[in-house]
């Protein structure tokens, strides 16, 4: 993470837990001493439907308080929401997208792509919602990797955040995404 702000926009459906993954996040930069805000977007969610969670983290106290309509990172937690929301819109060029996956992605060039099949790792840990996967925190694992964040931390702060055994299955979702997610430059 250079000196300036990264600004970050979780693309998901209801349900997956963008909220819930970027307030993860915050709480992480907090404990590595940086600051942050985390913010939803909400209009008329429920079960299934398109998403969009927000976050912001800085070295230097985030005064702004707006939406972030020209994002460095674009998290996607849904492979096929690329096909019905343009989670490309407003970010910045060079800028990097995390996405659920289980195969190479295709965004056109101009943009650094990590993707993990956070899916199967959810699947692989069971953790299941109402018959949903929740990749959450295993795509935090992977969001890791371009944030130059440790992963300690952000386990730490998974563990912290959601307590108990559900903090220590999510913290390992959020570890072998991290050491599984791949790059394409």
């Amino acid at each position: 993470m250079s000196d300036g702000m990264v600004e970050i926009r979780f693309h998901g459906r209801g349900g997956q837990g963008a909220v819930t993954a970027a307030n993860i996040l915050v709480y992480a930069a907090y404990k590595a001493g940086l600051w942050g805000q985390a913010f939803p977007f909400f209009g008329a969610e429920r079960r299934g439907a398109p998403v969009m969670a927000f976050a912001r983290i800085s070295k230097r106290r985030i005064r702004v308080r707006s939406m972030i309509r020209h994002p460095d990172i674009v998290v996607v937690l849904d492979p096929a929401l690329p096909k019905l929301v343009n989670v490309l819109d407003g970010l910045k060029q060079g800028g990097v997208i995390v996405i659920n996956s289980p195969s190479k992605p295709e965004f056109g060039e101009g943009y650094r792509v990590y993707y993990v099949n956070a899916s199967k790792i959810a699947l692989d840990l069971n953790l299941v919602l109402a018959g949903w996967p929740l990749v959450n925190t295993a795509i935090l694992g992977a969001l890791a990797r371009p944030l130059g964040f440790d992963i300690g931390i952000i386990e730490e702060a998974i563990k912290d955040y959601l307590g108990g055994g559900r903090g220590e299955v999510n913290a390992k979702a959020a570890r072998r995404a991290y050491e599984e997610v791949k790059v394409l430059e």
